[in-house]
């Protein structure tokens, strides 16, 4: 008998866990990091290959290089450590902001900006049918209160004239 109970506890883990798992919001959550993902693939492409040498025009092709030395004199090996004094490396700040406001830019144009567009056409179309369908109801209404007005009219004069054919 206990080993039924067991049985039974992992059918209902197991149904949890798919019913976890069968949840849109998860689901779309996985494939927007999958998406994430390989998206920022794209930008640090578009940084190093498009922003680096544009900005390399100015200075060093890389960004990385941009340093500045609080402690001096800066030294650093062949390696590329730091043997001597404090760098602030404001370069690799400027390459993380400029490839946050890059993300940020491909993100509200190409996805943000044409789906808003895309649902406030479509909350207008809807609002308009809405409207449409308002608008058929009441002028329905009134063709109900219409006929139904002229059936009382009518059965007013039936009734009064019935009532005073048979008195007389």
């Amino acid at each position: 008998m206990s080993q039924e109970k067991v049985t039974e506890e992992k059918k209902s883990v197991m149904e949890g866990f798919k019913a976890f798992l069968m949840r849109g919001n998860v689901i779309d959550l996985a494939v927007a990091v999958v998406i994430g993902a390989a998206f920022t693939a794209v930008v640090n492409s578009i940084v190093k290959g498009l922003i680096n040498p544009i900005v390399g025009a100015f200075g060093t092709k890389d960004l990385e290089k941009y340093r500045s030395c609080l402690e001096g004199p800066c030294e650093t090996n062949a390696a590329g450590d730091i043997d001597h004094g404090i760098p602030i490396l404001w370069g690799s700040v400027l390459s993380a902001v400029l490839t946050f406001l890059i993300t940020a830019a491909v993100v509200y144009f190409l996805m943000v900006l044409p789906m808003s567009r895309y649902l406030a056409r479509k909350a207008a179309k809807e609002a308009k049918a809405e409207e449409e369908q308002a608008v058929a109801e009441a002028e329905e209404i009134l063709l109900l209160r219409q006929i139904r007005d002229e059936l009382v009219a009518q059965r007013g004069a039936a009734v009064d004239g019935g009532g005073s054919g048979s008195s007389a």
